[in-house]
């Protein structure tokens, strides 16, 4: 009798239990879904470099759309930031930077100065961007000069309050020259040859087919797989963002905690940034579940419970400059991509995860393309870790 009433005791308790965590993850989820955000999004297209006498000038578009329904969202400010990458010392190159609006319901001013704007439901907005580049006299930019990076803050204003927003934009001042087949030193690999094929520093004004095709459609022969790193096509989709716009909640400052010092969910804005993609709740529900079966002696649950991105989010420092001053997210539907580039190339192409320490994974990859071939291929981790800029590999079978 004794014994019955014990373990109905214990019953009830972890019915509690369970309808306690219940509760929190519903709790966070909803709270995690009405958080303050607006539905303003920025794009930048339109890029132009063109060499003056006095130097280099750059002008470009952003487009400011607002997709919500009724929602007004007011642009009181916008900043540029432009930063220059080059091959040597730039204290010497002169900057300058400025904005032109062009408000369809308003005439720019001539002064650049940019008035509070409203973005109404629906509609969108743009401006001009221009940039230019001079250096000391006898100081060629051609050949000291490489990238703009470029970061736009601006502020959104509307019924979620003040927000601070910072996007990074990603210029290539200087395009290499494709690597002639010729020219192409291949490496001998497990049954197979290995090409590093190098490319200027990608970004989300690169279309990913003219990327491939640029630099690798002379070189591709029927049978070869072509690869692309995981992280240069997130940057080219545009899955990147600063820490500095990251609100990290309570449940992400205190998890992340628990996480080994090199992951990259182990500071608050890291793991936040996968609460953002999958929610609070599963992100809370997958460390129960994983803390458990790892008790037991059973690893790696969480990150097959919070889902892909829990592997392939790269935090600051991850990455090459510029973007290591950002979070980088896994590429979008990796699939589809190869599937498209595959069609349109005449040859497999796969979506790759490779590091210094022997680990391949293969993300996704264009229907009937040989994984086992990628395995043996890529474990030496031809294209490097570090600032080669070579995001894509061919690889041909012996």
């Amino acid at each position: 009798m004794a014994s019955s009433l014990v373990a109905l005791a214990l019953l009830k308790l972890v019915l509690v239990l369970a309808l306690l965590l219940g509760l929190t993850l519903v709790w966070l989820e909803l709270r995690h879904r009405l958080r303050p955000a607006s539905p303003l999004q920025l794009r930048a297209d339109g890029f132009q470099v063109e060499r003056t006498p006095a130097g280099l000038e750059v002008t470009g578009t952003i487009t400011i759309s607002n997709p919500h329904r009724r929602m007004e969202v007011m642009v009181p400010e916008i900043t540029l930031r432009p930063t220059l990458l080059g091959r040597g010392d730039l204290a010497g190159v002169t900057v300058s930077s400025r904005i032109e609006a062009l408000h369809q319901d308003e005439e720019s001013r001539p002064d650049g100065y940019w008035a509070a704007y409203i973005v109404k439901g629906r509609k969108s907005t743009s401006a001009r961007i221009h940039i230019s580049l001079s250096g000391a006299p006898g100081q060629p930019l051609d050949q000291l000069l490489d990238t703009l990076w470029l970061d736009i803050l601006w502020i959104n204003y509307g019924p979620f309050g003040r927000l601070e927003r910072r996007d990074g934009v990603l210029v290539p001042l200087q395009m290499p020259t494709p690597l002639a087949a010729a020219n192409a030193r291949w490496r001998d690999g497990d049954r197979c040859r290995v090409l590093p094929v190098g490319t200027h520093l990608l970004g989300v004004l690169d279309d990913p087919e003219a990327v491939l095709r640029r630099y690798a459609g002379g070189l591709i022969e029927p049978g070869d797989v072509l690869t692309i790193g995981e992280t240069p096509l997130a940057v080219i989709q545009g899955r990147y963002h600063h820490p500095a716009t990251v609100q990290p909640s309570g449940l992400a400052r205190l998890l992340c905690r628990v996480f080994h010092p090199t992951s990259s969910l182990a500071t608050a804005c890291g793991l936040q940034s996968l609460i953002d993609v999958v929610g609070p709740a599963r992100v809370l529900g997958a460390w129960l579940v994983g803390l458990a079966l790892k008790l037991v002696g059973s690893k790696g649950w969480f990150y097959r419970l919070a889902g892909e991105q829990a592997r392939l989010i790269d935090d600051i420092t991850g990455t090459t400059p510029p973007y290591d001053q950002t979070i980088v997210l896994g590429p979008d539907q990796p699939a589809a991509f190869c599937a498209a580039m595959a069609r349109s190339l005449g040859v497999a192409v796969a979506v790759v995860d490779v590091n210094d320490l022997g680990r391949v994974k293969v993300l996704a990859s264009s229907p009937g393309c040989d994984e086992a071939l990628l395995e043996r291929a890529l474990r030496p981790n031809p294209a490097g870790n570090a600032n080669e800029r070579t995001p894509l590999v061919l690889v041909r079978p012996a």
